[in-house]
């Protein structure tokens, strides 16, 4: 019988799973506790049935807000199909917390919980506190300051049962018009990116919150959104090694336990026409596990997602991103099919078992490594009230504070000096009043509307915020033309400040070159306002770098330090206690 390089290669793999078979450990692991927890595994996976194993396969999609006919369903599932997990999603934080409960207590093996938590449990718990996005975090030079908050974030994870959480993104944006990663992503620089993942991925896994890093093989160059279709990325093998795919290679040795494929085609990457890297053997077997000799999970991104939903049957969709070499199925609408699937190929010998003892055995461990053998029922009191207090406040302000970037201070009109008089022009859309009560407490502000500018005397210093709607990830960074009109008027007899309360892509087609200070600060929020308006103040020092390429003008890594002044002595406890 001729047997094939590819055979041989896939046998080692498994043959080497069975000893290292996890890449995620907590950290300061004996030898004797690692023994204990490979006897663990071992006898649990022998005490499976078949069915059982397959479904350890599989993630199924956990709401609050769909009704009690869809958790009923999810509860059926959950009790029939002995699936391996739930992904959290919105919206009620002590309902989700009792369903946990009850789910975990009834399971023969532990499930696995997961939630999209980029920017904290407020991604899916409006009632929580919100994080800064990644594209905020790129530009945080103090790369301690990210592991400070992934912890935090793992501290929110543990209080809701949540065991993994599906971050960071370590897609390399390089465009500005990317629909669906833009302010999810660290940023245009691959070494910036790698720092900043590995800053947050062992803030999570410190504490025992596993991380993915997601979307391999890279989706920070495309204009679809792969909730809607299936993108492509049609770059070259050499640009896709150096940009694309190489923060998952600079991470691979890294521990880090989870690697979330996306729904991209990649016909660099993949010969067959039109089939996603989700499905692609030659990208999850033939990158991920063969050449870069990744051993932790592999997860898919949600198959309901209309890359690949539209394509696909649920359960056909479930076999082929296993057959590809996925460890589990993620939102899987065909939980019940995608095990018959699977039994039928493995029966078929297209699938061997050991395939299934090599994925399963891994997420056994995985589990156990993450202490869900010791499970403990969560309390689902005071639930919201842990997830957003003056702790999270605390120290998402320094986030925003060390993030703010200063672009340019020609006149040197930073900072601003106390008891002086200042006009500020709000612009754009979104709320602004948090930033304008901040800077009162300083100095004299005056507002003045767009319609108003002219009445403003020569010479005077002019504060003008871009304040975006941020109220979720995704919505448009441009600058309107009335806004770039009135920035433009004012630089014409005015001392300019202009603050960007939104993304720096918002100055990809703004003229600055008349304006003497440019200050960024990525988000439009309560607390990067204050953070923003201590900052102006001098009571906090600023050095934050762009983290994108904006323009030919504008590139990743520039930005100015601008260090505490002594002359203000504004106290971070003035800030407003108020959590919202």
């Amino acid at each position: 019988m001729k047997i094939h390089k590819r055979q041989i290669t896939l046998l080692l793999i498994f043959l080497i799973s069975i000893h290292l078979s996890s890449q995620f450990k907590p950290i300061n692991l004996t030898k004797t506790e690692e023994k204990i927890a490979n006897n663990w595994v071992n006898k649990t996976y022998n005490n499976l049935s078949q069915d059982e194993k397959l479904g350890q396969l599989f993630i199924i999609a956990l709401y609050t807000n769909k009704g009690e006919d869809y958790i009923s369903n999810v509860r059926n599932i959950v009790e029939s199909e002995h699936i391996g997990g739930l992904i959290l999603m919105q919206d009620d934080a002590a309902r989700e917390i009792n369903l946990v409960n009850e789910f975990q207590a009834k399971s023969k093996v532990p499930l696995m919980i997961g939630m999209d938590a980029e920017w904290g449990v407020f991604q899916r718990i409006a009632t929580a506190h919100k994080f800064p996005w990644a594209m905020t975090l790129g530009a945080i030079q103090n790369k301690n300051l990210i592991t400070q908050m992934a912890a935090k974030i793992a501290e929110d994870c543990h209080r809701m049962g949540i065991n993994w959480d599906f971050a960071p993104v370590v897609d390399v944006n390089t465009n500005p018009e990317n629909p669906i990663i833009g302010n999810r992503s660290f940023g245009s620089e691959v070494t910036n990116v790698v720092s900043s993942a590995l800053a947050y991925s062992k803030g999570l896994q410190d504490n025992k919150i596993l991380a993915a890093i997601k979307h391999f093989p890279g989706h920070g160059d495309t204009d679809t959104d792969s909730h809607l279709d299936l993108p492509v990325v049609s770059h070259n093998l050499k640009r896709l090694t150096d940009v694309e795919l190489a923060p998952f290679k600079a991470l691979m040795d890294k521990e880090i336990g989870g690697v979330m494929v996306a729904h991209l085609y990649v016909p660099a990457l993949e010969s067959k026409k039109g089939v996603p890297a989700s499905v692609s053997s030659d990208i999850i077997t033939g990158i991920l596990k063969e050449k870069y000799g990744y051993k932790g999970l592999i997860i898919t991104d949600a198959l309901n997602m209309g890359a690949v939903a539209k394509r696909y049957k649920p359960g056909e969709l479930d076999a082929l991103a296993f057959k590809a070499g996925n460890d589990i199925m993620l939102f899987s609408d065909g939980v019940k099919e995608g095990k018959r699937l699977i039994q039928l190929a493995i029966d078929q010998k297209e699938i061997s078992q050991n395939r299934i003892e090599e994925s399963v055995k891994k997420i056994l461990l995985t589990k156990y490594y993450l202490g869900l053998t010791k499970y403990e029922p969560k309390n689902p009191a005071n639930i919201n009230e842990d997830l957003n207090n003056s702790s999270h406040q605390i120290l998402v302000q320094n986030l925003y504070s060390n993030a703010l970037t200063l672009v340019k201070d020609e006149k040197k009109l930073l900072p601003l000096n106390c008891g002086e008089t200042y006009y500020y022009v709000p612009l754009e859309e979104a709320p602004y009043q948090t930033f304008l009560n901040q800077l009162n407490l300083n100095s004299t502000v005056i507002v003045k509307k767009s319609s108003e500018i002219k009445s403003i005397p020569a010479n005077s210093k002019v504060i003008v915020g871009f304040h975006k709607d941020n109220s979720t990830a995704y919505k448009p960074y441009k600058i309107s033309a009335e806004s770039k009109k009135a920035l433009a008027d004012l630089s014409k007899n005015q001392n300019v400040i202009l603050n960007v309360f939104g993304s720096a892509y918002a100055l990809k087609d703004v003229d600055i070159s008349k304006i003497s200070t440019v200050l960024v600060s990525y988000e439009n929020n309560d607390d990067s306002m204050k953070a923003t308006a201590i900052a102006l103040s001098g009571n906090t020092k600023i050095s934050g770098r762009l983290p994108v390429l904006v323009n030919d003008n504008l590139k990743a890594g520039m930005g100015m330090d601008l260090n505490a002044s002594s002359k203000t002595n504004l106290p971070l406890k003035s800030v407003s206690e108020k959590v919202e």
